[in-house]
């Protein structure tokens, strides 16, 4: 079955945390620390893959996931790096945050790979942390957390020119005679529930055409199937717009043409405004009465507006050719490159704050003080006015965002305990 559309949940991988170790060997008694960085997580990576024109192997899996880098070892050992997750895509999906409908990437044009999230920083081990004044440090820096997101993939066809039209109009009988597609014809509303594709080689040169799925009024509000259908334009240049001319349903084809451009223009006013001409089709099923032409009403109304009428017979092939030496023309007059959908949503915005690195201990000699330590804090304390009020309030909320209070009562802090950090003594109250 031809898919168009997946949800899945993609997750980066975890950065290793940075390694606590001390050098200890035979002759040096006192050795300085040497726990190794740890490992960078993996990329998810998407990638263009020519091969494919269908989003169907992301049905039936849900979730993909990178590597974790590994933790950082003794001796300064480096932890092995994640291993990158790469999902291929045909060309023409873009990738939106599922629960804002906002573009992330789209996979066309000369973006065939593009870094969706990335892999969480490996932390610093314990050997980066050494200085004059402490020479032994017991934290090291936990690895960049892994970032997740829930994304929608969407196909959105990359064609020259959409046919377009109300459902049983001869769209597909059109695409089947100009190209070597083979799409499914029968005579019942939305016989063609897929996009099909077909190049069209002129003497004038080629290009590639697209029958899209029949509209119906209220498509852009999403009636019927109508979202799933008008995505599938947003990239041409150029629309056919495909009419029933002999009236053989009983439509009228000037208010038909009016209602689907209407509809174009509510669910995206730009396609509106990109070059038309009118395929007024089945003139072998219209017969001279004496009265006036269908295909004379259906000129005096859209010609003096540009837009172009050519009657043809889709199973005959009359008028054809010379309906698709105009299109040509009017495709060379479009500007070539392929409509592309802009970044909107910014994954790397999710970041958590990085995690601080610290650890939390009981003095050896009196429980009720609680030794606090790690680079941050230790920067903090220096640019931090605490004889101030406001300088107080601000480490006291440092203290909060960075889990070390909560880190304090799981070691078991009391109300009225000593919290020591670097020479600061603090009394503990909730």
């Amino acid at each position: 079955m031809f898919a168009d559309r997946a949800k899945i949940i993609i997750r980066s991988g975890k950065g290793g945390d940075g390694h606590v170790s001390f050098r200890r060997e035979l002759y040096v008694p006192n050795g300085g620390p040497d726990g190794g960085d740890g490992g960078r997580g993996g990329d998810v990576i998407f990638e263009v893959d020519k091969g494919q024109n269908t989003l169907g192997e992301y049905r039936h899996k849900r979730k993909y996931k990178a590597e974790d880098g590994q933790e950082g070892g003794k001796k300064r050992c480096h932890g092995s790096d994640g291993k990158d997750i790469v999902l291929k895509v045909p060309e023409g999906t873009v990738i939106m945050d599922a629960k804002t409908n906002k573009v992330i990437a789209d996979m066309s044009g000369e973006n065939s790979r593009q870094i969706i999230l990335k892999g969480g920083r490996g932390g610093k081990g314990n050997m980066n942390y050494a200085t004059a004044t402490m020479q032994v440090p017991k934290y090291a820096q936990p690895g960049q957390p892994a970032q997740e997101l829930e994304v929608l993939l969407e196909l959105k066809v990359i064609a020259d020119v959409g046919l377009v039209g109300f459902p049983n109009v001869g769209k597909s009988t059109f695409l089947s005679r100009v190209t070597n597609a083979q799409p499914k014809i029968a005579n019942y509303h939305f016989t063609t529930l897929q996009p099909n594709l077909g190049v069209v080689d002129t003497e004038n040169g080629g290009f590639v055409i697209a029958d899209i799925p029949g509209l119906i009024e209220g498509a852009s509000q999403g009636l019927g199937l109508g979202h799933e259908f008008l995505r599938h334009i947003e990239r041409t240049r150029v629309m056919i717009h495909i009419v029933d001319a002999a009236s053989t349903e009983g439509r009228d084809s000037i208010d038909d043409i009016y209602k689907i451009n209407a509809e174009l223009e509510a669910y995206n006013a730009d396609m509106a405004k990109r070059p038309q001409v009118i395929a007024a089709n089945k003139i072998d099923c219209i017969y001279d009465d004496g009265e006036e032409s269908p295909i004379d009403r259906i000129r005096k109304e859209f010609e003096p507006k540009g837009i172009r009428v050519y009657p043809i017979s889709a199973v005959t092939g009359q008028g054809v050719r010379e309906l698709l030496f105009y299109v040509k023309d009017l495709l060379d007059q479009c500007p070539q490159e392929t409509v592309r959908f802009e970044q909107e949503f910014f994954p790397e915005d999710m970041l958590v704050r990085e995690n601080l690195p610290f650890t939390v201990t009981r003095d050896e000699q009196d429980p009720a003080i609680f030794v606090v330590e790690g680079p941050k804090i230790e920067k903090m304390l220096g640019y931090t006015n605490l004889d101030s009020e406001k300088g107080f309030a601000f480490f006291q909320k440092f203290l909060k965002d960075g889990g070390i209070l909560e880190e304090l009562e799981k070691a078991g802090i009391q109300e009225g305990d000593t919290v020591r950090m670097y020479g600061f003594d603090f009394d503990y109250y909730k």
